[in-house]
């Protein structure tokens, strides 16, 4: 099924992975309306808690956003992020990055992934962001496995989930490449890194595509 929405959720806490009641988690995930699957998020040096979420429609995410996980995090004790990202325009960039949310796939599981969003309206995006210029250095990064662009919903704001094949290629890019990107277009931004090998057996079991 092909996603209309994403949502990427992190909790203030700093829990190890192992530590994490995914299996409970997970099996009240799977009733929620709408959602297609979940890669699981651990922080890197901060051992925060997440997630990168797919779904149907952008009503059942930001149902999602608004009901069950304020509950979630209310019941863990911890304040939270959310963002909901649209997918329309974005599904020709993302193909072209190999998103495994479009098709693409990978020869092996990612080691790290990164997050990144830009502080600026960018609205259409189809017609905003130069991506079609963009993709092809992006490509040449060390250890790139693949991207998914992210628009968000009512902001326009430009991002998107990178997977990488070591924590070392995820943060070079996250600490030497992507600032110089964020100066181009002249604007803050926000990247954070996460663990992809602790997070494999909880994100298969959530059915995300990275672990297909």
């Amino acid at each position: 099924m092909t996603p209309k929405a994403y949502v990427l959720t992190e909790l203030q806490a700093s829990l190890p992975f192992s530590d994490v009641p995914w299996q409970r988690i997970n099996a009240t995930l799977l009733q929620q309306p709408g959602l297609i699957n979940k890669t699981w998020l651990s922080g890197v040096g901060n051992q925060s808690v997440g997630g990168f979420y797919a779904f149907d429609s952008i009503e059942h995410a930001t149902r999602f956003c608004t009901d069950y996980f304020p509950q979630e995090a209310r019941a863990l004790g911890v304040a939270q992020t959310t963002r909901i990202f649209d997918t329309h325009g974005t599904e020709d960039a993302s193909r072209d990055m190999n998103s495994v949310h479009f098709g693409g796939s990978l020869a092996n599981a990612p080691g790290a992934f990164v997050y990144t969003e830009v502080w600026l309206n960018a609205s259409p995006f189809s017609e905003a962001i130069p991506w079609r210029a963009m993709n092809p250095i992006l490509k040449q990064q060390p250890g790139l496995l693949a991207k998914t662009w992210l628009s968000g919903l009512h902001t326009g704001t430009p991002g998107g989930l990178y997977a990488f094949d070591t924590i070392e290629h995820a943060s070079a890019f996250a600490l030497e490449y992507f600032p110089t990107e964020a100066a181009g277009l002249n604007a803050a931004f926000h990247t954070r890194v996460f663990n992809g090998a602790v997070v494999a057996a909880a994100s298969k079991a959530m059915r995300s595509p990275f672990y297909a």
